[in-house]
Protein backbone atom coordinates (compact mmCIF):
# COMPACT_ATOMS: atom_id res chain seq x y z
CA UNK A 1 0.00 0.00 0.00
CA UNK A 2 1.01 3.32 -1.01
CA UNK A 3 -0.16 6.96 0.18
CA UNK A 4 1.19 10.29 -1.42
CA UNK A 5 1.76 12.31 1.57
CA UNK A 6 -1.73 14.36 1.34
CA UNK A 7 -3.56 10.88 1.62
CA UNK A 8 -0.76 10.36 4.70
CA UNK A 9 -2.22 13.89 6.12
CA UNK A 10 -5.92 12.67 5.32
CA UNK A 11 -5.65 9.33 7.46
CA UNK A 12 -3.72 10.69 10.20
CA UNK A 13 -6.51 13.43 10.59
CA UNK A 14 -9.12 11.36 10.20
CA UNK A 15 -7.88 8.68 12.85
CA UNK A 16 -7.60 12.06 15.36
CA UNK A 17 -10.98 13.56 14.33
CA UNK A 18 -9.34 16.87 12.75
CA UNK A 19 -10.67 16.14 9.51
CA UNK A 20 -14.08 16.86 8.33
CA UNK A 21 -17.44 16.19 10.28
CA UNK A 22 -16.63 16.07 13.62
CA UNK A 23 -16.23 12.28 14.78
CA UNK A 24 -16.71 12.72 18.62
CA UNK A 25 -19.55 14.62 19.96
CA UNK A 26 -20.46 15.82 23.66
CA UNK A 27 -19.54 13.43 27.31
CA UNK A 28 -20.00 10.04 25.05
CA UNK A 29 -17.54 11.36 22.51
CA UNK A 30 -15.11 12.48 24.97
CA UNK A 31 -14.99 8.54 26.32
CA UNK A 32 -15.02 7.48 22.39
CA UNK A 33 -12.12 9.75 21.92
CA UNK A 34 -10.04 7.87 24.97
CA UNK A 35 -10.49 4.89 24.19
CA UNK A 36 -9.17 5.11 20.67
CA UNK A 37 -5.60 7.53 21.78
CA UNK A 38 -5.45 5.50 24.93
CA UNK A 39 -4.20 8.13 27.07
CA UNK A 40 -4.13 12.28 27.07
CA UNK A 41 -0.94 13.98 28.50
CA UNK A 42 -1.78 16.09 31.68
CA UNK A 43 -0.16 18.95 31.98
CA UNK A 44 -0.97 21.56 35.28
CA UNK A 45 -0.05 24.77 33.09
CA UNK A 46 -3.48 26.98 32.26
CA UNK A 47 -3.02 29.84 30.05
CA UNK A 48 -5.56 29.13 27.60
CA UNK A 49 -7.28 25.86 29.29
CA UNK A 50 -4.75 22.53 30.30
CA UNK A 51 -3.12 20.41 28.39
CA UNK A 52 -5.92 17.55 28.13
CA UNK A 53 -9.06 20.10 27.46
CA UNK A 54 -7.62 21.59 24.65
CA UNK A 55 -6.89 18.26 23.21
CA UNK A 56 -10.57 17.38 23.38
CA UNK A 57 -11.64 20.92 22.66
CA UNK A 58 -10.34 20.65 19.05
CA UNK A 59 -12.25 17.10 18.19
CA UNK A 60 -15.10 16.77 20.69
CA UNK A 61 -18.04 18.71 19.48
CA UNK A 62 -19.79 20.11 22.33
CA UNK A 63 -17.50 19.84 24.69
CA UNK A 64 -17.15 21.54 28.28
CA UNK A 65 -14.09 20.98 30.75
CA UNK A 66 -16.53 20.46 33.53
CA UNK A 67 -17.12 17.20 31.18
CA UNK A 68 -13.78 16.18 32.05
CA UNK A 69 -14.00 16.76 35.36
CA UNK A 70 -17.09 14.76 35.45
CA UNK A 71 -15.82 11.90 33.74
CA UNK A 72 -12.44 12.32 36.18
CA UNK A 73 -13.85 12.30 39.49
CA UNK A 74 -17.51 11.91 39.60
CA UNK A 75 -18.34 9.15 37.19
CA UNK A 76 -14.79 7.65 37.33
CA UNK A 77 -14.61 6.57 33.81
CA UNK A 78 -10.84 8.16 33.90
CA UNK A 79 -7.99 8.04 36.11
CA UNK A 80 -4.75 9.74 36.57
CA UNK A 81 -1.71 7.51 36.25
CA UNK A 82 1.89 8.09 34.51
CA UNK A 83 1.69 6.52 30.79
CA UNK A 84 2.77 9.28 28.37
CA UNK A 85 4.07 11.22 31.19
CA UNK A 86 1.20 12.38 33.44
CA UNK A 87 -2.05 11.23 31.62
CA UNK A 88 -5.51 10.82 31.96
CA UNK A 89 -6.36 7.04 31.10
CA UNK A 90 -9.75 4.73 30.67
CA UNK A 91 -10.50 3.26 33.98
CA UNK A 92 -10.76 0.11 31.89
CA UNK A 93 -7.09 -0.04 31.30
CA UNK A 94 -5.61 -0.15 35.11
CA UNK A 95 -5.04 -3.83 34.65
CA UNK A 96 -2.68 -3.05 31.95
CA UNK A 97 -0.58 -1.07 34.22
CA UNK A 98 -0.33 -3.37 37.28
CA UNK A 99 3.74 -3.38 36.24
CA UNK A 100 4.27 -0.05 37.07
CA UNK A 101 2.75 -0.94 40.58
CA UNK A 102 4.43 -3.49 41.83
CA UNK A 103 7.69 -1.77 40.55
CA UNK A 104 6.65 0.80 43.20
CA UNK A 105 5.93 -1.50 45.61
CA UNK A 106 9.12 -2.86 45.08
CA UNK A 107 10.94 0.28 45.41
CA UNK A 108 8.95 0.84 49.11
CA UNK A 109 10.90 -1.94 50.27
CA UNK A 110 14.02 0.04 49.76
CA UNK A 111 12.12 2.92 51.97
CA UNK A 112 10.65 0.84 55.57
CA UNK A 113 10.83 4.33 57.10
CA UNK A 114 7.49 5.30 54.91
CA UNK A 115 5.65 2.29 56.16
CA UNK A 116 4.45 3.74 60.08
CA UNK A 117 3.48 7.09 57.80
CA UNK A 118 1.88 4.81 55.22
CA UNK A 119 -0.41 3.30 57.82
CA UNK A 120 -1.11 6.88 59.67
CA UNK A 121 -2.43 8.42 56.32
CA UNK A 122 -5.03 4.78 55.34
CA UNK A 123 -6.21 5.77 59.48
CA UNK A 124 -6.83 9.65 58.08
CA UNK A 125 -8.74 8.35 55.39
CA UNK A 126 -10.96 5.59 56.97
CA UNK A 127 -12.67 8.62 58.67
CA UNK A 128 -12.29 11.01 55.98
CA UNK A 129 -13.01 11.30 52.00
CA UNK A 130 -9.63 12.63 50.69
CA UNK A 131 -6.44 13.67 51.56
CA UNK A 132 -3.62 16.16 50.31
CA UNK A 133 -0.50 16.96 51.04
CA UNK A 134 -1.16 19.80 53.60
CA UNK A 135 -3.79 18.20 55.79
CA UNK A 136 -1.72 16.16 57.91
CA UNK A 137 1.73 17.37 59.81
CA UNK A 138 3.93 14.10 59.81
CA UNK A 139 7.36 14.84 61.38
CA UNK A 140 10.63 14.24 59.43
CA UNK A 141 12.00 14.56 55.57
CA UNK A 142 12.68 12.15 53.16
CA UNK A 143 14.71 12.41 49.74
CA UNK A 144 13.88 9.15 47.25
CA UNK A 145 12.89 8.27 43.62
CA UNK A 146 9.68 7.06 43.17
CA UNK A 147 8.69 4.10 40.61
CA UNK A 148 7.55 6.77 38.30
CA UNK A 149 10.65 9.03 38.13
CA UNK A 150 9.27 11.49 40.65
CA UNK A 151 11.91 13.08 42.33
CA UNK A 152 10.40 13.73 45.82
CA UNK A 153 12.01 15.68 48.36
CA UNK A 154 11.33 17.98 51.53
CA UNK A 155 7.68 17.56 52.80
CA UNK A 156 7.38 13.70 54.04
CA UNK A 157 3.56 13.45 53.56
CA UNK A 158 4.15 14.41 49.80
CA UNK A 159 6.31 11.53 49.77
CA UNK A 160 3.97 9.51 51.64
CA UNK A 161 1.56 10.16 49.09
CA UNK A 162 3.42 9.92 45.79
CA UNK A 163 4.41 6.40 47.28
CA UNK A 164 0.91 5.17 47.71
CA UNK A 165 -0.51 6.67 44.54
CA UNK A 166 2.63 5.03 42.41
CA UNK A 167 1.50 1.46 43.89
CA UNK A 168 -1.86 2.12 43.30
CA UNK A 169 -2.87 2.39 46.97
CA UNK A 170 -4.44 5.54 46.23
CA UNK A 171 -5.81 7.42 43.14
CA UNK A 172 -6.35 11.58 42.17
CA UNK A 173 -9.91 11.82 44.20
CA UNK A 174 -10.18 15.32 42.61
CA UNK A 175 -7.90 18.62 42.05
CA UNK A 176 -8.02 22.14 43.63
CA UNK A 177 -6.15 24.06 39.78
CA UNK A 178 -2.66 21.63 40.15
CA UNK A 179 -3.33 20.42 43.69
CA UNK A 180 -4.00 16.82 44.17
CA UNK A 181 -6.34 15.45 46.85
CA UNK A 182 -6.08 11.88 46.90
CA UNK A 183 -8.40 8.88 48.41
CA UNK A 184 -8.19 5.21 48.54
CA UNK A 185 -8.66 3.42 45.07
CA UNK A 186 -10.59 0.68 46.68
CA UNK A 187 -13.41 3.02 47.65
CA UNK A 188 -13.74 4.19 43.96
CA UNK A 189 -12.69 1.73 41.65
CA UNK A 190 -15.52 -1.26 40.93
CA UNK A 191 -13.50 -4.04 42.46
CA UNK A 192 -13.70 -6.74 39.13
CA UNK A 193 -11.26 -3.55 37.93
CA UNK A 194 -8.56 -3.53 40.73
CA UNK A 195 -8.48 -6.61 41.51
CA UNK A 196 -8.16 -8.07 37.72
CA UNK A 197 -4.06 -9.04 37.33
CA UNK A 198 -2.41 -7.89 34.70
CA UNK A 199 -3.57 -9.70 31.19
CA UNK A 200 -0.54 -9.16 29.41
CA UNK A 201 1.40 -12.70 30.49
CA UNK A 202 5.16 -11.03 29.97
CA UNK A 203 6.99 -7.88 29.34
CA UNK A 204 7.17 -8.85 25.93
CA UNK A 205 3.51 -8.53 25.28
CA UNK A 206 3.23 -5.51 26.65
CA UNK A 207 5.65 -4.02 24.92
CA UNK A 208 3.64 -5.13 22.13
CA UNK A 209 0.35 -3.56 23.67
CA UNK A 210 2.35 -0.35 24.62
CA UNK A 211 4.18 0.05 20.89
CA UNK A 212 0.08 -0.52 19.36
CA UNK A 213 -1.34 1.85 21.66
CA UNK A 214 0.80 4.85 20.77
CA UNK A 215 0.59 3.70 16.89
CA UNK A 216 -3.29 4.02 17.35
CA UNK A 217 -2.57 7.36 19.15
CA UNK A 218 -0.99 9.37 16.59
CA UNK A 219 -2.34 7.51 13.46
CA UNK A 220 0.57 6.71 11.16
CA UNK A 221 3.93 5.86 13.09
CA UNK A 222 7.37 5.13 11.82
CA UNK A 223 9.81 2.74 13.44
CA UNK A 224 12.11 4.33 14.67
CA UNK A 225 13.13 6.79 17.69
CA UNK A 226 10.04 9.01 18.42
CA UNK A 227 8.66 10.99 21.21
CA UNK A 228 5.82 8.71 20.76
CA UNK A 229 7.64 5.98 22.73
CA UNK A 230 8.26 7.80 25.80
CA UNK A 231 7.87 5.84 29.36
CA UNK A 232 7.53 2.97 27.32
CA UNK A 233 10.07 0.42 29.95
CA UNK A 234 12.39 -1.53 28.15
CA UNK A 235 11.78 -0.38 24.48
CA UNK A 236 15.40 -0.28 23.08
CA UNK A 237 15.74 -0.22 19.66
CA UNK A 238 16.28 -3.52 19.59
CA UNK A 239 13.47 -4.52 21.45
CA UNK A 240 11.46 -2.23 19.35
CA UNK A 241 12.57 -3.87 16.01
CA UNK A 242 11.27 -7.32 17.49
CA UNK A 243 7.95 -6.03 18.47
CA UNK A 244 6.90 -4.49 15.31
CA UNK A 245 8.15 -7.63 13.45
CA UNK A 246 5.60 -9.25 15.81
CA UNK A 247 2.84 -6.88 15.44
CA UNK A 248 3.37 -7.09 11.23
CA UNK A 249 3.24 -11.15 11.73
CA UNK A 250 0.28 -11.05 13.90
CA UNK A 251 -1.08 -8.71 11.46
CA UNK A 252 -1.90 -6.09 14.29
CA UNK A 253 -0.36 -3.66 12.45
CA UNK A 254 0.07 -2.56 8.66
CA UNK A 255 2.68 -1.17 6.63
CA UNK A 256 2.32 1.38 4.54
CA UNK A 257 5.23 3.26 2.37
CA UNK A 258 4.07 7.40 2.03
CA UNK A 259 6.01 8.94 -1.33
CA UNK A 260 8.97 11.13 -0.75
CA UNK A 261 9.31 9.23 2.72
CA UNK A 262 12.27 6.26 3.02
CA UNK A 263 10.80 5.10 6.22
CA UNK A 264 8.05 2.21 6.11
CA UNK A 265 4.91 3.80 8.12
CA UNK A 266 2.52 1.66 10.30
CA UNK A 267 -0.87 2.08 11.01
CA UNK A 268 -3.43 -0.30 13.39
CA UNK A 269 -5.12 -3.09 10.94
CA UNK A 270 -8.61 -2.38 12.77
CA UNK A 271 -8.17 1.16 11.03
CA UNK A 272 -7.78 -0.42 7.43
CA UNK A 273 -10.85 1.77 6.46
CA UNK A 274 -9.38 4.91 7.04
CA UNK A 275 -6.66 3.38 4.35
CA UNK A 276 -9.63 2.81 2.19
CA UNK A 277 -11.27 6.19 2.44
CA UNK A 278 -8.33 8.19 2.00
CA UNK A 279 -6.84 5.78 -1.25
CA UNK A 280 -10.54 7.27 -2.88
CA UNK A 281 -9.08 10.68 -2.90
CA UNK A 282 -12.15 12.29 -0.90
CA UNK A 283 -12.68 15.89 -0.66
CA UNK A 284 -13.67 17.37 2.81
CA UNK A 285 -14.59 20.44 4.12
CA UNK A 286 -12.38 22.38 5.94
CA UNK A 287 -12.38 22.56 9.94
CA UNK A 288 -10.15 25.16 11.95
CA UNK A 289 -8.25 23.83 14.88
CA UNK A 290 -5.97 25.14 17.99
CA UNK A 291 -4.28 21.93 18.79
CA UNK A 292 -2.92 21.53 22.25
CA UNK A 293 1.02 21.27 22.67
CA UNK A 294 1.19 18.05 23.93
CA UNK A 295 -1.52 16.45 21.85
CA UNK A 296 -0.64 12.97 20.30
CA UNK A 297 -1.25 14.36 17.19
CA UNK A 298 2.33 15.81 17.68
CA UNK A 299 3.86 13.60 19.13
CA UNK A 300 6.42 12.59 16.94
CA UNK A 301 7.67 16.39 15.75
CA UNK A 302 9.82 14.97 13.40
CA UNK A 303 6.97 12.88 11.36
CA UNK A 304 4.63 15.84 11.30
CA UNK A 305 7.26 18.11 9.86
CA UNK A 306 8.12 15.38 7.24
CA UNK A 307 4.56 14.85 6.48
CA UNK A 308 2.72 18.28 7.53
CA UNK A 309 6.14 20.25 6.61
CA UNK A 310 5.26 22.21 9.77
CA UNK A 311 8.11 22.30 12.36
CA UNK A 312 7.05 22.72 16.11
CA UNK A 313 8.84 23.38 19.58
CA UNK A 314 7.02 23.66 22.79
CA UNK A 315 9.10 27.03 23.93
CA UNK A 316 7.51 26.86 27.67
CA UNK A 317 10.71 25.92 29.13
CA UNK A 318 12.78 28.17 26.66
CA UNK A 319 14.68 31.38 27.94
CA UNK A 320 12.36 34.40 26.80
CA UNK A 321 15.24 35.79 25.06
CA UNK A 322 15.88 32.31 23.10
CA UNK A 323 11.66 32.03 21.89
CA UNK A 324 11.29 32.09 18.23
CA UNK A 325 7.75 32.41 18.97
CA UNK A 326 6.43 32.84 22.45
CA UNK A 327 5.95 31.18 26.23
CA UNK A 328 2.45 28.90 25.16
CA UNK A 329 1.91 28.61 21.57
CA UNK A 330 -0.55 26.49 20.04
CA UNK A 331 -0.11 25.21 16.15
CA UNK A 332 -2.95 26.34 14.20
CA UNK A 333 -5.03 24.07 11.70
CA UNK A 334 -7.13 24.34 9.19
CA UNK A 335 -8.26 21.15 6.45
CA UNK A 336 -5.59 19.31 5.91
CA UNK A 337 -2.77 22.03 6.61
CA UNK A 338 -1.19 23.96 9.53
CA UNK A 339 -1.37 27.58 8.15
CA UNK A 340 0.21 29.58 11.48
CA UNK A 341 0.43 29.38 15.48
CA UNK A 342 -1.16 31.25 17.79
CA UNK A 343 -0.23 32.79 21.68
CA UNK A 344 -3.73 33.19 23.98
CA UNK A 345 -3.46 33.89 27.68
CA UNK A 346 -7.01 33.94 29.69
CA UNK A 347 -7.13 37.56 31.45
CA UNK A 348 -9.75 36.15 34.06
CA UNK A 349 -10.11 39.49 35.88
CA UNK A 350 -11.41 41.43 32.33
CA UNK A 351 -12.75 37.56 30.94
CA UNK A 352 -11.09 38.64 28.08
CA UNK A 353 -8.98 35.97 26.02
CA UNK A 354 -5.76 38.27 25.30
CA UNK A 355 -4.91 37.12 21.14
CA UNK A 356 -0.76 37.82 21.96
CA UNK A 357 0.07 37.07 18.55
CA UNK A 358 -0.57 35.15 15.27
CA UNK A 359 2.17 33.80 13.54
CA UNK A 360 1.23 33.00 10.19
CA UNK A 361 3.29 30.10 7.44
CA UNK A 362 5.55 31.43 5.26
CA UNK A 363 3.67 31.72 1.93
CA UNK A 364 0.37 31.88 3.13
CA UNK A 365 -2.18 33.99 1.53
CA UNK A 366 -3.98 35.07 4.48
CA UNK A 367 -7.30 35.68 2.45
CA UNK A 368 -10.34 37.49 3.77
CA UNK A 369 -11.39 33.71 4.42
CA UNK A 370 -8.75 32.56 5.59
CA UNK A 371 -9.14 35.43 8.66
CA UNK A 372 -12.83 34.96 9.09
CA UNK A 373 -12.38 31.24 9.94
CA UNK A 374 -9.62 32.03 12.21
CA UNK A 375 -11.26 34.89 14.00
CA UNK A 376 -14.28 32.59 14.20
CA UNK A 377 -12.36 29.16 16.24
CA UNK A 378 -10.67 32.16 18.48
CA UNK A 379 -14.56 33.27 19.37
CA UNK A 380 -15.05 29.20 20.23
CA UNK A 381 -12.04 29.32 21.44
CA UNK A 382 -12.57 31.70 23.83
CA UNK A 383 -16.52 30.52 24.79
CA UNK A 384 -15.06 27.53 25.96
CA UNK A 385 -12.66 29.36 28.08
CA UNK A 386 -15.75 31.15 29.47
CA UNK A 387 -14.08 34.39 28.29
CA UNK A 388 -16.67 37.18 27.28
CA UNK A 389 -14.36 38.87 24.90
CA UNK A 390 -11.19 38.72 22.40
CA UNK A 391 -8.97 41.40 22.42
CA UNK A 392 -5.85 41.65 20.04
CA UNK A 393 -7.19 40.83 16.85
Amino acid sequence: MTFTKQQARQFILLKQGLLGEHKFTCKQGVLDYFHQVGCIQYDPIDMCGKNSEIVLQSRVKGFTKSMLYELLYQDRKLFDYPDKQLSVIPIEDWPHFDRFRQAAKEKLKQHPELEPHIEVVRQYLAENDAICSDDLKLEGNTTWWSAINWSSGGKLLRSVLEQMYSSGDLIVHHKKGARRHYALAKHHIPSEILDTPDPLPNDFEHLKWCVMRRIGAVGLLWNRASGAWLNIWGLTADARNKVFAALVEDRKITATTVEGIKDKLFFCTRDAAIAETVLANPVYKPRCELIAPLDSFMWDRKLIKTIFDFEYSWEIYTPADKRKYGMYVLPLLYGEQFIGRVEAICERKTNTLVVKNIWYEDGLRQTEKIKAVVFAKLKKFAAFNDMETIKGI
